[in-house]
């Protein structure tokens, strides 16, 4: 998957179009991951030792990740991802701007 944890992406479909924020954890055998305050869904809750008073909670939901671009962090722009090989590493690249996203060792 080009997209990882902690990166900031833009939703470009759907009802969330136009909203960024960061990538909290990505689920990648069902192709989707969880943006920081996009997508909210209401859950009732029950209460339990750890929420007493119970009541009605906003959490993310999951997004397909085809739904999403990354945000270049060094250019700003919407972007797809490049991959190459330099010396022991994996590198993650920018199309645009072709900067270097971030590295892997192998």
């Amino acid at each position: 998957m080009n997209i990882k944890k902690g990166d900031l992406v833009s939703v470009i479909s759907g009802d969330e179009r136009g909203k960024s924020g960061r990538v909290l954890h990505v689920i990648p055998h069902k192709k989707r991951l969880i943006v920081e305050k996009v997508n909210l869904v209401k859950r009732h809750m029950r209460p339990t030792a750890e929420f007493p008073q119970g009541g009605i909670m906003e959490k993310e939901s999951p997004i397909h990740i085809s739904n999403v671009m990354l945000i270049c962090p060094r250019c700003g722009q919407l972007t797809r991802v490049g991959k190459k090989r330099e010396q022991k590493f994996k590198v993650r690249v920018c199309k645009k701007c072709g900067e270097v996203i971030d590295e892997t060792r192998i």
